[in-house]
């Protein structure tokens, strides 16, 4: 077979084109019963006891099939031009300019070298899967272009199925409309049975090709039944997989909310210590406190509501080896005077010095809510101990009963707005435990003494005090 090129097919008569491949003619033969003419090479493809023909559809028997020497003589004349360079010629010496000139030609479509141009129009035409072809119901109406590797999946397009029923029922038709079983008997001449047989020829050929489809279908059956299969096999493989993460991920959550616990408990550890390291940076060794109470009308809604009824400050000593001791504040009041007045309580605690101390715990105990103005008008109330409470007694646990003053102050009082006692959302309150039995009457001007100073500078000043208050009092 030798290639031509579109320019070549138009410029020569239809005789010399190979009626499969659509060549030149290469070692011609002729089919005896229609006269047409295929390439020696493309009749070889064929391996059937008859020979279709491709133009008329008529049978001939590969016995009476002959080579055509003559025709082939004849061709060598022909002026054609090279498909691949700009040479013209005749045929006769066209074969050595392929060989001469394209020895290494490459497939367009797949890139594939041949060593001849033989080689290379068999690929193009039988076997190159790259290659766009016609599809075989062109003439039909399926005039798409396809790659020969995508004819199966053009088969099942629903365009080319439309065309395969289109194209049946046009046969059918044409055998109904003819009476193809009358004409059988009537037939009196050999044009009129070549007719008949070419019709159910090419109704042959769209079977065929309708088989081809049915064949990929079920291909494709197959291939769908294996995939069921396989996903049955690996289905439970995966379902025990997916009951292992379950267990797996039950497990883990189980973990989670051990370690969510454990986190809490070290959330209140951590708040704890963290109250303890607060309480001692305020802690004091001289036996008073000035307890800073912030966020009051927060604490104040808690106490009424109950959430948090009492407060304590932090803890303070009576000496570096002292007396442990703290405050504890009911701000809605307690007892009796529950929603009148605040409650204001001692709290004596565990230490480790308790074995070397005296008990009862006997010492007068005063407490002072600031006046925040300078007008000073502070709330100073004082308490003895009662010493056979057992509030007053060597703690047994780590603090003992609370005893102080339940009716400290009145309520009212400080709810009111601008009230001087609560100041930016913050009171002050003093604990200041009496050893040496202070008068009464010192009492005021003690708890006005700047809270800034040194404690034995107010200790001194109070002493001056009341020397001063001493020489100024009348002989008896």
């Amino acid at each position: 077979m030798v290639g031509i090129d579109a320019k070549n097919k138009h410029t020569l008569d239809s005789t010399y084109i190979c009626s499969v491949c659509s060549l030149i003619l290469l070692e011609p033969v002729q089919l005896i019963n229609c006269g047409h003419r295929q390439c020696q090479s493309c009749l070889d493809t064929q391996h059937e006891t008859s020979i279709t023909c491709r133009q008329c559809q008529l049978k001939t028997s590969r016995n009476e099939v002959l080579r055509d020497r003559g025709f082939k003589t004849d061709m060598t004349t022909l002026f054609i031009e090279c498909s691949f360079c700009q040479w013209t010629g005749v045929l006769n010496n066209y074969p050595e300019h392929l060989d001469e000139s394209h020895s290494n030609t490459k497939c367009e479509y797949c890139d594939e070298e041949f060593n001849s141009i033989h080689q290379f129009n068999e690929h193009q035409v039988f076997v190159c899967q790259k290659r766009t072809v016609d599809c075989k119901l062109k003439d039909f109406g399926c005039d798409e272009k396809i790659g020969r590797d995508k004819m199966h999946e053009h088969y099942l397009t629903e365009h080319h199925q439309n065309v395969t029923t289109n194209v049946i029922r046009q046969m059918l038709s044409k055998l109904n409309d003819s009476e193809v079983d009358n004409r059988f008997s009537q037939v009196t001449t050999v044009r009129d049975c070549t007719r008949v047989k070419a019709q159910l020829e090419e109704l042959y050929e769209v079977v065929n090709m309708l088989s081809d489809a049915i064949q990929t279908l079920n291909n494709d059956q197959q291939y769908l039944s294996t995939e069921s299969l396989r996903s049955q096999v690996t289905l439970p493989k995966l379902m025990e997989e997916l009951s292992k993460i379950k267990i797996s991920v039950e497990e883990s959550n189980t973990f989670l909310e051990g370690m969510r616990c454990n986190q809490e408990v070290l959330n209140q550890d951590f708040a704890s210590l963290q109250e303890k390291v607060n309480d001692l940076q305020c802690v004091s060794y001289d036996g008073t406190s000035l307890w800073k109470i912030a966020d009051v009308k927060k604490k104040m809604i808690d106490a009424q509501s109950e959430r948090q009824t009492s407060i304590y400050s932090p803890p303070f000593y009576s000496s570096p080896t002292g007396y442990k001791t703290r405050a504890r504040l009911y701000l809605n009041g307690d007892g009796n005077a529950r929603r009148t007045h605040m409650s204001l309580f001692f709290v004596l605690m565990r230490s480790v010095n308790d074995p070397i101390l005296t008990f009862p715990f006997s010492y007068k105990v005063t407490f002072c809510l600031y006046d925040q103005t300078p007008a000073q008008r502070h709330i100073i109330d004082s308490f003895r101990p009662d010493t056979k409470s057992s509030s007053f007694q060597r703690p047994r646990s780590d603090m003992n009963i609370a005893s102080g003053i339940p009716n400290f102050f009145p309520l009212e009082m400080i709810q009111k707005e601008e009230n001087p006692y609560v100041r930016d959302d913050t009171m002050f309150i003093k604990i200041m435990v009496d050893f040496e039995d202070m008068q009464k009457t010192l009492l005021p001007y003690a708890l006005t003494l700047n809270p800034g100073l040194p404690t034995h500078v107010q200790q001194s000043m109070i002493k001056q005090e009341a020397e001063q208050r001493y020489q100024q009092k009348p002989p008896d």
